[in-house]
């Protein structure tokens, strides 16, 4: 029985694994992706204004 406790944990991981992906793939797109977008946007947006307007060294 030493075999079925070498193998549980690994394949418990690749269960969970495996569940992770699928609920990061479902999570994407849908009706929040433009809300999401423009989020990161601004972010991305904000912090390029921040870097241009410090002093060039």
């Amino acid at each position: 029985m030493d075999y079925v406790s070498a193998l549980v944990p690994p394949f418990v991981m690749a269960v969970f694994f495996i569940a992770l992906v699928v609920t990061i793939v479902k999570s994407q797109g849908g009706a929040n992706k433009a809300k999401e977008d423009a989020a990161v946007d601004a972010v991305l947006a904000r912090a390029e204004a921040a870097q241009q307007s410090q002093p060039q060294k």
